[in-house]
């Protein structure tokens, strides 16, 4: 069992940034791949960033590549997500998540573990 617990969302101002975080319990925090989902009102959730359980290979979303920053510690049992050049559409709530299988992160789901949400929003 695998217990994910978020923090860093906010408000900001366009233009701004935000570091989220999510650390994980367990002892096997690398043998799993780690990911970023995003919620708006009215969507789906979406796949926003994935990254390998050693670090080696990243995924983005194309919304968001040369903005965001997808990172983990597996000493700290971390995974981070850098938002920069945030903009009032990336407005939503953050999951952190994680599984198994990268590809299939990468591809959305299934996801074997989710963080509770954080929001995000970002004035205009």
């Amino acid at each position: 069992q695998v217990q994910l617990v978020e923090s860093g969302g906010g408000l900001v101002q366009a233009g701004g940034s935000l570091r989220l975080s999510c650390a994980a319990s367990g002892r096997t925090f690398n043998s799993y791949a780690m990911g970023w989902f995003r919620q708006a009102p009215g969507k789906e959730r979406d796949v926003v960033a994935a990254i390998s359980g050693n670090g080696g290979v990243k995924y983005y979303a194309d919304s968001v590549k040369g903005r965001f920053t997808i990172s983990r510690d597996n000493a700290k049992n971390t995974v981070y997500l850098q938002m920069n050049s945030l903009k009032p559409v990336d407005t939503a709530v953050y999951y952190c998540a994680a599984t198994t299988d990268y590809y299939r992160l990468r591809r959305g789901g299934p996801v074997d573990y989710w963080g509770q949400g954080s929001q995000v929003t970002v004035s205009s």
